[in-house]
């Protein structure tokens, strides 16, 4: 019985192969981009469970009272060890690292590379495999140096690499070698080698490095990364008094003040850091393809009931013959799974040809068929089967309840009493495809605000180049004649050194004015330059000077401030706050603002802008970047000319720069990711609406030829011949655009009211996509119907 439903099935499906077509393609569409987003959710979802032990594994993290003494992810240095040493009942296994970043070389390849300094316990606790070494003893060593399969081809040209070195650049203006102990398999994405914005494939023990010893000891440093691995049993709320007894204990009281620890499991940390941003990610996404399945669906449903007309006298012999009804709705079901099945057939070979292109718009690797399997089979045949059933349960049902006399007269009744449903369902699809058009305008207006709002400074043509960092008296020195020797080319309008960029990473810091209670202090974000900093970005002066003039003896504690930090401190004004002096936490001489700085954006637009602080880098020594502006004219030829400098006068330091627009593009990627994400998501509903507008009108003018043939012998033009078909579409827009504008600008407002400083919802938005819908199905049932508008209506009475 069931191969004779296939096969009548595929005879059917043969016999209407334009319908089929057109249906198959609209299902295709709407499981290939199912399939590549649940690969990519599914990713999301395995984030971290592939780590040894991963259940019972947490990062501890910190909530601070003055957000300016920590991170949330970042927790106090010796927190996780003292947790095992103290209570190795509760407490199986930690791990602990501080991330930095250094200059590696190997013979005269010299990269700056994101570096681990941690326990020696890696690789035991999470299990990554080695390709060369042992895991019981490859960090033991103070100068061993463990590195992935990548680094090893990056440096060597093979992963067979045990026993050679590497030279890591340290803090204090020495050279350090370590030994190469293992390789590690190139691990998969994860909360550990992937945190802190950063990617890390080089690890070494801690306290190795000169200028970065001691901080895992030091119960003041509150900016170290820690994992603890509890026994099983253990949960959470068993550790929270242990947890407060060390704090309690060993903290410094300032910390103990302000500070509450707490566990996160690190197989749900990826998802809900940061806001929750990757499950806002996978809500939306999965949102979006629920829709566009759903809009697949619809246009199966439609053409199914449309086309029936054709088979009633098909369905009345069945009845004759004695089919019974359950018999028809079997044959209908096996005719609709038989189309999702050859729609997967197509969606699986456009998900391995869209698969890269997925994968640069999310940002992430998209999984292939084969790696995915068994999953890749089991998955895709599930929802085939279940859209198979669903979109073809309705026409069954329907068909199947035609009585025997009017299918075999050919009278379609019941059927066509379904016409308003048919038309409900367009409507669904128009306000669907209506909604996600408005919506990826939306975000691509708050997008394009982000890069072209006045950011405060100049971002064209500015570079800036990571340095290597001594962080002596010497270093600084040094750092400053690269920086002067670099200065004198004529492609370099201005330089600058500096420990911040604007990148939002900045360290926090309480200023208060003298006699006023600390616990009153402004939070300021602290940043280190020299004195040409706000030449080099324009960042505009509204009193004073910045810090000093170039060329005269270092003046220690002087600093400026932007015009919120003046505002926050109650001074009425930028003249008024000039000569003032102010207290900084941790600091014991007071501070005099010597200048007013204009406001600019230091952070991303998710934020206000804060006060901000800039003190002379000279005052701590420490430094990260040289930040370069450009003259106008060919920038190939410029950065050729300033990386020959600097070879001449770094020969032995990495060579790598970023210009300004980049650093923005990952303060915003997540943003720049939904846009991609909903521009695909409007092609594909547009796609899947015309493909249903085709299948629609097509059957209808099959339907009513005979009716077109009429009115055209009784006066009629092609005009009214092509509205009588496309009234209808236009009707249902206008009912749909009064549904989905209103949705899209009431959740478009929500979603905007996520950023500080965006864009006003303009109906212009929605009137041009209105016009644009409006324009694709008027000439795509203009051109549907042409050909019956301009037929002799001679020909069309013939018709049966």
């Amino acid at each position: 019985m069931l191969k004779n439903y296939f096969k009548t099935a595929w005879r059917n499906l043969w016999k209407r192969r334009f319908y089929s077509l057109v249906t198959i393609l609209g299902l295709a569409v709407g499981m290939t981009f199912s399939f590549l987003i649940m690969s990519y959710v599914w990713g999301e979802w395995q984030v971290n469970r592939h780590l040894a032990n991963a259940r019972n594994q947490y990062i501890i993290r910190s909530k601070w009272t003055d957000p300016g003494m920590g991170l949330d992810l970042t927790t106090l240095g010796p927190l996780g060890k003292a947790l095992k040493a103290d209570y190795p009942n509760l407490v199986a296994n930690y791990y602990r690292y501080d991330a930095i970043t250094v200059a590696v070389s190997h013979g005269d390849k010299h990269f700056r590379e994101d570096v681990q300094t941690g326990d020696s316990t890696l690789l035991g606790m999470y299990g990554f495999p080695l390709l060369h070494g042992h895991t019981e003893t490859a960090l033991n060593a103070p100068n061993s140096i463990v590195i992935t399969e990548n680094k090893a081809m990056k440096y060597f040209g093979r992963t067979d690499v045990v026993g050679e070195s590497l030279t890591l650049h340290n803090f204090v203006g020495g050279k350090q070698e370590y030994q190469i102990t293992a390789v590690m398999k190139k691990p998969p994405f994860n909360s550990v080698t992937h945190l802190l914005a950063s990617e890390a494939e080089i690890f070494f023990p801690f306290s190795s490095l000169e200028g970065r010893k001691g901080s895992e000891d030091n119960w003041g440093f509150a900016f170290m990364v820690n994992y603890i691995e509890l026994k099983d049993g253990v949960t959470p709320a068993d550790l929270a008094k242990p947890i407060a007894r060390e704090v309690a204990t060993n903290a410094p009281e300032a910390i103990k003040a302000n500070l509450q620890v707490y566990l996160t499991p690190l197989s749900e940390y990826y998802r809900e850091a940061n806001n929750g941003i990757v499950n806002k990610m996978i809500l939306t996404l999965s949102s979006i393809t629920l829709f566009i399945l759903l809009m697949a669906i619809v246009n199966f449903v439609n053409i199914s009931i449309g086309s029936s007309s054709s088979r009633l006298k098909e369905i009345g012999v069945r009845k004759v013959l004695g089919s019974q009804k359950r018999q028809l709705i079997g044959q209908f079901l096996a005719e609709s799974i038989l189309l999702a099945l050859l729609a997967m057939l197509i969606s699986l070979g456009l998900y391995q040809l869209m698969r890269p292109f997925f994968s640069d718009i999310l940002g992430k690797e998209v999984a292939s068929l084969w790696s995915l399997t068994p999953y890749a089979l089991l998955a895709p045949i599930w929802i085939t089967v279940l859209v198979g059933l669903l979109a073809g349960l309705y026409p069954a049902l329907v068909l199947s309840r035609v009585p025997s006399v009017e299918s075999m007269k050919g009278k379609f009744k019941s059927v066509g009493g379904n016409i308003a449903f048919r038309r409900s369902l367009i409507a669904v699809q128009f306000v669907i495809a209506l909604f996600v058009f408005a919506g990826a305008g939306i975000v691509a207006r708050q997008v394009d605000y982000f890069f072209n709002k006045n950011l405060g400074y100049n971002k064209e043509s500015l570079v800036t180049l990571g340095v290597p960092r001594d962080w002596t008296p010497d270093g600084l020195t040094k750092m400053e004649q690269l920086r002067d020797g670099l200065g004198r080319l004529s492609e370099i309008k201005s330089i600058s050194l500096s420990y911040e960029i604007p990148n939002g990473n900045g360290g926090y810091f309480g200023f208060y004015k003298p006699g006023q209670d600390s616990t009153e202090a402004v939070l300021a974000t602290l940043l280190r330059t020299d004195v040409s900093y706000a030449e080099t970005y324009g960042v505009k002066l509204m009193a004073g000077e910045y810090l000093q003039r170039s060329n005269t003896a270092y003046q220690p504690d002087r600093i400026v401030m932007n015009e919120t930090a003046i505002r926050s401190l109650g001074y009425a004004s930028a003249q008024e706050a000039l000569g003032q002096q102010v207290r900084v936490h941790f600091y014991p001489k007071p501070l005099t603002i010597v200048g007013v700085a204009q406001d600019f954006h230091f952070e991303s637009m998710h934020e206000t802008i804060k006060p901000l602080v800039f003190a002379d880098v000279r005052g701590t020594n420490t430094y990260r970047y040289l930040s370069i502006r450009l003259n106008p004219g060919n920038i190939g030829s410029a950065m050729a000319a300033v990386e020959q400098k600097w070879r001449e006068l770094m020969p032995d330091a990495p060579f790598e720069y970023v210009f300004m627009d980049e650093t923005l593009q990952k303060l915003y990627q997540s943003e720049i990711q939904l846009k991609k994400a909903s521009r695909i998501a409007t092609f594909l509903s547009v796609v899947i609406v015309m493909l249903g507008i085709l299948g629609m009108v097509s059957l209808n003018v099959a339907r009513r030829t005979r009716e077109v043939g009429i009115r055209k012998v009784l006066g009629a033009t092609s005009v009214h011949v092509v509205m009588l078909f496309l009234k209808e579409f236009l009707v249902i827009l206008a009912g749909a655009i009064l549904i989905a504008f209103p949705l899209a600008m009431l959740l478009g407002d929500q979603w905007l009211k996520t950023y500080a400083y965006r864009v006003a919802i303009g109906w212009d938005v929605f009137v041009g996509i209105a016009i644009i819908f409006g324009m694709m199905i008027t000439t795509l049932v203009g051109a549907q119907t042409y050909k019956a508008a301009i037929t002799n209506p001679v020909e069309s009475l013939k018709s049966d």
